[in-house]
């Protein structure tokens, strides 16, 4: 099965050394043939990753709340821009137009993000791929972290082998591509 659209998580913030790195991701994913599907930011690593996308002639698909938009947070130009009533809504059609997840360097609300959907994959309700773009090893103090909840008995073994962490864009893509499972389930709480 053919990895089509990408769930990325990043933050509106540029934070300090990233921004390349997410429009690489863009850019890739637009080479790749693969669809963007994102929280239609328009500035920082959001603004980043849909831009590579689209300079390199992908499909965006950009989802953000209402309340966002009033505040001119939205990119235009995108494939397709879906405002929506509330941030479960957001995250929920996100889950439902993505193959798999992503998490790029960021701060709190990609966390929530991320760890929203890696818990929906180990109860159950959906098979879809979950990673940590894990560059300059920006990722590894927070997995090591996780992998202290997994020793104390907090998470099932398997749990973390069924992630994907990668250092690169090209690695990362490979491993989600081989992880893709055709007839995945879309079962997303709340839908």
């Amino acid at each position: 099965m053919h990895l089509q659209r990408l769930a990325v998580f990043c933050g509106s913030a540029p934070g300090t050394a990233h921004t390349d790195l997410a429009y690489a991701l863009g850019q890739t994913l637009a080479e790749r043939g693969i669809g963007l599907v994102y929280g239609a930011g328009g500035a920082g690593l959001m603004g980043a990753v849909a831009q590579g996308a689209l300079d390199g002639g992908g499909e965006v698909i950009g989802v953000i709340p209402t309340a966002m938009v009033a505040r001119e947070w939205g990119k235009t130009g995108l494939t397709e821009f879906h405002a929506v009533e509330s941030m479960h809504q957001r995250k929920a059609m996100m889950a439902e137009r993505s193959d798999a997840f992503v998490a790029l360097p960021s701060g709190l609300g990609t966390l929530e993000e991320i760890f929203e959907v890696w818990t929906w994959r180990t109860l159950g309700y959906h098979d879809k791929p979950v990673a940590f773009l894990d560059a300059d090893g920006f990722w590894t103090p927070l997995l090591d972290s996780v992998i202290g909840l997994g020793d104390a008995g907090f998470i099932r073994p398997g749990v973390l082998e069924d992630l994907v962490v990668a250092p690169t864009v090209d690695t990362l893509l490979d491993q989600l591509e081989e992880r893709v499972t055709p007839g995945r389930s879309a079962l997303v709480p709340g839908t």
